[in-house]
């Protein structure tokens, strides 16, 4: 509990939350480079929520260096969380994709997996991985129903930050 106490004081937990989502990003891209798990267009959509919030929580940061005042830092928590809170809600939709709860996006038929380290493949139509075809599971959750799980713990963290830097436990 001291960990996470001081994990949310000052700025920390922005740049947590930015170190957190690139490992995020390099795990993503170490299943596709070395485990051969080519994304689909939902699991590419489930990574932009991850770029989009390291460029807004950088943003955020440079401009809190400006004005380091305690209500700004309140506020950037909390877009963190509602960030994470978006990839909770992709990550639900492409599970209940795979899951055939929810029909899929057009684009998100598949047809087999493509080969991008491969130049000799470059002759073949390429075809896009299927949204409905989870690589595996863990303990009964693919990819995306743990990165909805993530995503989901980032999310309530971020708000604690945000709680506990307006009642001024933490001061900027």
């Amino acid at each position: 509990m001291l960990f996470l106490k001081g994990l949310l004081k000052d700025w920390k937990w922005p740049v947590a939350a930015i170190v957190v989502s690139a490992l995020m990003l390099a795990a993503a891209h170490a299943f596709e480079t070395f485990g051969h798990l080519y994304p689909c267009p939902l699991c590419l959509r489930q990574r932009e929520v991850y770029w989009a919030l390291i460029a807004m929580t950088l943003t955020g940061l440079a401009l809190w260096k400006v004005r380091p005042t305690r209500r700004f830092l309140v506020a950037l928590n909390v877009l963190i969380g509602l960030v994470f809170g978006v990839g909770v809600v992709v990550a639900f939709y492409h599970s209940g994709v795979e899951w055939k709860i929810f029909p899929p996006p057009a684009g998100c038929a598949g047809g087999g997996e493509i080969d991008l380290m491969n130049m000799e493949s470059l002759d073949r139509p390429m075809t896009v991985p299927s949204c409905t075809d989870a690589p595996f599971y863990i303990l009964g959750l693919s990819m995306a129903g743990w990165n909805g799980v993530v995503s989901a713990i980032l999310a309530a963290a971020s708000f604690i930050a945000a709680g506990a830097t307006f009642r001024g436990r933490n001061e900027a």
